[in-house]
């Protein structure tokens, strides 16, 4: 058995642990937002976006695939959103929105599993180095999903299950890395549209809502997301 597999399994344990952090403290959620929104729009700028245009080779359809990636979300939630403006109405659409992110950010976390089957694939030390920059993240992707989907829909049962999506899809990805082949270029394609999707939830849904009333605390926060990525992703060597 791939090492890729049981190290893949302890990004479960840390996505599950941040998660767990977003329920307990669901009643401070303005203040979590400020810290997830900034890991979200660091992790899109600083590790999926650099990655996405390596792969792809080619800077202009890069930031195409990112922008369309982008318009697509933002499409897709106003059909969601303005579809019907009854309250009730507005309560499902924006609990769609909220399982429409969610499964963005569970597909990231996939494609962090399968980056660490690949990884391994080449050689231990790079399949290390990417383990390291993925579980340096994954924390905060579980507290990212649980704070997303609260955000929109208020329901911890809806939560706990997009929670546990998320944590198991890394190790689903590290299982099908390490049997299969893909290219990089098919990887880069899709790694750019999530860049897109992951600035739009980060700047359109998680900053505004944390920054709605001034607080310096809230800007340290965001500020400290950004600051713990930029490290993970620079010390990782990603």
């Amino acid at each position: 058995m791939s090492i890729a597999i049981p190290l893949a399994g302890l990004t479960v344990v840390a996505t599950l642990i941040g998660g767990q952090v977003g329920l307990r403290f669901s009643s401070h959620l303005q203040t979590l937002l400020a810290l997830t929104g900034g890991v979200v729009v660091a992790i899109a700028l600083l590790d999926v976006l650099p990655e996405g245009i390596e792969s792809v080779g080619d800077l202009d359809l890069a930031t195409a695939l990112v922008a369309a990636g982008f318009l697509a979300f933002f499409f897709a939630e106003r059909l969601l959103v303005l579809h019907d403006r009854e309250d009730a109405a507005e309560t499902l659409s924006s609990q769609r929105v909220g399982i429409l992110g969610a499964a963005g950010l569970s597909a990231h976390s996939f494609l962090d599993g399968l980056a660490i089957g690949f990884a391994f694939g080449v050689d231990s030390a790079t399949g290390f180095l990417v383990f390291v920059a993925v579980i340096g993240h994954d924390f905060a992707d579980g507290l990212n999903t649980v704070s997303y989907v609260l955000r929109r829909s208020g329901t911890r049962q809806t939560a706990v299950k997009w929670l546990t999506i998320d944590a198991l899809a890394p190790l689903l990805g590290a299982v099908v890395g390490s049997q299969v082949e893909i290219s990089d270029k098919s990887l880069g394609y899709v790694l750019c549209v999530y860049c897109g999707i992951f600035l739009y939830i980060g700047a359109s849904d998680l900053l505004p809502e944390a920054h709605s009333q001034g607080s310096w605390a809230r800007v340290a926060l965001t500020a400290l997301g950004f600051a713990a990525i930029f490290a993970v992703t620079r010390l990782a060597g990603v």
